[in-house]
């Protein structure tokens, strides 16, 4: 009877096991912070690299399952963001409210940019989405008097309080951003086990096959987009919220670039890749700028060479090599 139980356990976990590897991934980072393991300046830069990494997997959305190459993925990281800072600092909206209008706000945007550029494929969808977020930033300078411009806002800490609890709190940031991550993460996980997530990969294989078997590519397309924007937006919001700060600078092209970078890095198409990608690229260039002025040569280099020798990124390699089941 014993060894029948064991047996049926050891089913139960191979069968679950890529359920478990993401609990296990959420549970250390709450332990690490639970257990006092980090000092305050890593805690910071998790909290900061959580966000992001949410930020990422609402790229991944798009990129990873649905093969589609976006250069303006800013625009939507920073519609949440403004949508957020602005409602806050003009309205006196609370955070509640905000985080409210600001996924409002990132889904119609998705909607209104997926509806337009998805009229083109290939490079041409590249350079619409990017066009599309350059005009966006320089509607943030034109603006000024409303955004600030370059100069951006800061949101006060008097502002930043949710259901009582302080978020300029480094503790209460640090689990907030943990909430938000593992709320994307989840989001991610059911994509990637739903016949939803299984449309968006064969549309990513063949779209003309995925379209002559019947499915509506467009409209899978279409809704990949608006997901993926939502995400990110929601990304943005949250990181103006925790980390006081709303600027010009996250709706310029490198915002862009940054998401592409974690997702490649860490592993297109994987749920856990983007925030692998997230802490390799803000570590390494931490500990590159503390070597040499010129560290950006150090992170060309390691880039390169993670291309080269890892072509489907860390973890896809490790899905690819060792580990079939990982999503």
């Amino acid at each position: 009877m014993i060894s029948n139980n064991i047996l049926e356990i050891r089913a139960l976990v191979f069968k679950r096991k890529d359920i478990l590897l993401h609990l296990g991934a959420l549970g250390l980072l709450l332990i690490l912070e639970f257990f006092g393991y980090f000092t305050d300046y890593h805690q910071g830069n998790f909290a900061r690299i959580l966000v992001l990494a949410a930020y990422g997997i609402g790229y991944n959305v798009l990129f990873g399952y649905t093969g589609l190459l976006s250069l303006g993925h800013a625009l939507f990281f920073s519609a949440g963001l403004y949508a957020s800072g602005l409602s806050i600092y003009h309205l006196d909206y609370n955070v509640g409210q905000s985080l409210i209008l600001a996924i409002f706000i990132s889904a119609f945007v998705s909607l209104v940019i997926g509806y337009l550029a998805l009229r083109t494929v290939g490079v041409s969808f590249m350079i619409v989405t990017l066009m599309f977020s350059q005009v966006a930033y320089l509607c943030i300078l034109y603006f000024g008097g409303v955004t600030r411009g370059d100069e951006g806002i800061v949101i006060q800490q008097s502002s930043r309080v949710f259901l009582s609890l302080d978020l300029s709190n480094p503790t209460i940031r640090y689990y907030s951003a943990l909430i938000i991550f593992s709320l994307c993460l989840i989001i991610n996980l059911w994509i990637a086990k739903s016949s939803f997530g299984r449309v968006l990969i064969a549309i990513r294989e063949n779209s003309d096959r995925a379209l002559m078997l019947g499915y509506n590519v467009h409209l899978y397309k279409l809704f990949s987009v608006i997901i993926s924007g939502t995400i990110s937006g929601l990304a943005g919001a949250c990181y103006g919220i925790l980390f006081g700060y709303v600027g010009a600078s996250f709706a310029a092209v490198p915002y862009s670039i940054f998401p592409l970078l974690w997702v490649l890095i860490g592993g297109a198409g994987t749920v856990l890749g983007p925030l692998v990608g997230a802490i390799f690229m803000f570590y390494l260039i931490d500990y590159a700028s503390d070597i040499t002025d010129a560290y950006m040569i150090i992170v060309g280099i390691t880039l390169l060479m993670v291309t080269l020798f890892a072509r489907r990124g860390l973890l896809g390699e490790l899905r690819y090599r060792y580990f079939k089941w990982i999503p």
